[in-house]
């Protein structure tokens, strides 16, 4: 995104107003809506993310008293006073705080738009999401070959990622398990893959030929800081109502297979995990008397794109009914 580029005026919210309206050196002066440069939107988040000029300007490759003029010039278009220096630091003023998630909501939105007509110019390419242990390589090389002219892209999503890659256009597409927030999504199920128990290989339950949640009824499971993805894979609660024991809190899934691996923990998995990126200190068990988990492509709801259904069609040929390798 070019930040030179102007958007159109965009009103200010009565808030934003009333902070505006007290923190402006003159109130005399009329508050007019701002033409807001965002550039300088941009410069204004990265220094109240860091509230420090020095190091806002590393991060955004600008001179210190560059980027101090810049962010003064944003505070004499909004007529409001964003920042207060002092020797300890900088800090937020009332119009300040106010200004930011708004601020951050347009350069967000500005950043999807372009996203949105780069991809409506561009309807001959297509970036497909996947998360791990999942294969698309099927669905991508039938959709090459019915496509040739097409830019077929593929990418790498964390766990935690496929909704907001959607919504931001990172990704046109994306292959990923439930649970998933489904708002502004069209999402269908591909295929089922069993749960499985991760356990390391010197476990006392490692070699069993399959174990169910009473085996694990006193065993910690990793929690992920996403509740509703924590309620499904760690089964909690238990169908008796008993809550699953609580482990270490994790952001990454190799860090919660560390925690396996140095027997700190077991983890209810996919299979689709299986043989796809385990450790060889980690081994999985079959885990009876829980449903399997569901593998799903998630596109944007209003997305009527050729390529979009075209994946779709690839997806249901080449996916569906297996866990695809």
């Amino acid at each position: 995104m070019n930040y030179d580029e102007r958007v159109p005026p965009t009103p200010l919210s009565a808030p934003l107003t009333q902070a505006v309206s007290s923190a402006r050196a003159d109130p005399r002066e009329p508050l007019l809506p701002a033409d807001l440069d965002l550039r300088l939107v941009r410069y204004f988040t990265v220094v109240a993310e860091h509230r420090h000029f020095g190091r806002a300007a590393a991060e955004l490759l600008v001179a210190q008293p560059s980027l101090s003029r810049q962010v003064a010039r944003l505070e004499r278009q909004l007529g409001a006073r964003l920042f207060d220096r002092t020797p300890q630091g900088t800090t937020l003023t009332a119009a300040g705080e106010v200004f930011l998630p708004r601020a951050r909501a347009l350069l967000r939105a500005a950043a999807q738009a372009a996203a949105a007509a780069k991809a409506a110019a561009q309807p001959s390419r297509i970036t497909i999401g996947y998360t791990p242990g999942i294969i698309v390589t099927q669905a991508v090389r039938l959709l090459r070959r019915q496509h040739p002219d097409a830019d077929v892209q593929t990418q790498h999503l964390e766990w935690n990622e496929p909704r907001a890659a959607l919504l931001d256009h990172r990704v046109d597409a994306a292959v990923t398990r439930l649970p998933l927030d489904t708002d502004g999504l069209d999402v269908s199920i591909l295929y089922d893959e069993p749960r499985l128990l991760m356990v390391p290989v010197d476990h006392r339950l490692a070699g069993k030929e399959s174990v169910t949640l009473d085996d694990i009824a006193g065993e910690p499971i990793p929690r992920m800081p996403d509740p509703v993805w924590n309620a499904y894979w760690r089964i909690d609660p238990r169908p008796d109502g008993s809550p699953a024991p609580d482990g270490p809190l994790v952001d990454a899934i190799e860090d919660k297979n560390e925690l396996i691996a140095a027997g700190q923990a077991v983890a209810i998995v996919p299979a689709g995990i299986h043989g796809t990126s385990m450790r060889p200190d980690l081994t999985t068990i079959p885990l009876h008397g829980v449903a399997p988990s569901h593998v799903v492509l998630a596109t944007r709801a209003a997305d009527r794109g050729r390529l979009v259904a075209a994946f779709r069609r690839a997806a249901r040929d080449c996916l569906t009914g297996s866990a695809a390798g």
